[in-house]
């Protein structure tokens, strides 16, 4: 037994099974991550529609809209609930904080991300989609996306992203330009952008006016040094803050996204208070 443990690395895990190959012939065929060996367990996040896999590393997940399909070639688990005759499998899609700003901040430990299960959601640069995936997963079959991107290019991709998914409605137009797409766009309880554009507060209020519904929200990733490069980002965050109250919101968190990002933030509002809030405050106060 010379040993040669290629170590095919099938799991669906992280798939970094080396296979040890100490003249066995190759031990643990290289299942890989998160499958390797050890059962997965999946439990709810306290964030309904997430969901956190626990196995040799703990991952955040979400439930697959449309199993056996990788969006970008991201890992995928599937576990088996129930008992005897009712056994069903259902597939995770494992979300990885490097490449989307929402699944940073949840793991970043933001209070509330503002969507779950049957949420609408405005997606401002969604991009090649990615990410918009994720949403879509967590907000499901009652929810929806309305997902724009200026961009051809990654516009392409997200149009194929959607066709698979029922929930995301596609929209390749300039976010700057909201009233090009009201006729695509029902209200909305929740705005998310991530489009790294220095009038990016301005682009949110414009969408925020037509489409986001009274005491909704917004999810804002700031880029610090798209903004303006020469002050520093706290400074940038702050004056972003400041905006967004000029527009109506009243900003209820903030929360830089390291280790994920550098000089990123994300910043939560929530969009002019109806009547009873406002009394609520002058109470307050």
């Amino acid at each position: 037994g010379k040993g040669k443990g290629k170590g095919k690395g099938k799991g669906k895990g992280d798939g970094k099974g080396k296979g040890k190959g100490k003249g066995k012939g190759g031990k643990g065929k290289g299942k890989g991550g998160a499958k390797g060996g050890a059962k997965v367990v999946v439990e709810p996040h306290r964030h309904e529609g997430v969901f956190i896999a626990r196995g040799k590393e703990d991952v955040l997940v979400t439930r697959s809209m449309v199993p056996g399909d990788a969006v970008y070639g991201e890992k995928r688990i599937t576990v088996e609930e129930g008992e005897g005759d009712d056994k069903t499998k259902i597939e995770y899609r494992v979300w990885n904080p490097f490449r989307s700003k929402i699944a940073a901040a949840i793991l970043g430990g933001v209070d509330s991300i503002h969507m779950g299960p049957g949420s609408k959601v405005l997606y401002l640069g969604a991009a090649s989609g990615t990410s918009v995936s994720h949403v879509s997963d967590l907000v499901g079959e009652s929810g929806c996306v309305y997902a724009v991107e200026f961009s051809h290019r990654p516009g392409r991709d997200l149009i194929n992203v959607a066709k698979k998914r029922t929930n995301i409605i596609p929209i390749i137009e300039d976010a700057r330009h909201p009233q090009k797409y009201r006729m695509l766009v029902g209200m909305v309880d929740c705005v998310f952008a991530d489009v790294a554009q220095p009038d990016q507060a301005r682009i949110v209020a414009l969408n925020s006016h037509l489409f986001l519904k009274n005491e909704g929200h917004c999810v804002i990733s700031v880029k610090a040094n798209c903004i303006d490069s020469t002050a520093p980002a706290e400074h940038v965050f702050a004056q972003e803050v400041t905006k967004l109250k000029n527009e109506q919101f009243k900003p209820l968190e903030q929360l830089t996204l390291e280790p994920y990002e550098r000089d990123h933030a994300v910043v939560i509002a929530r969009y002019r208070d109806s009547d009873e809030q406002a009394k609520k405050k002058q109470k307050a106060s």
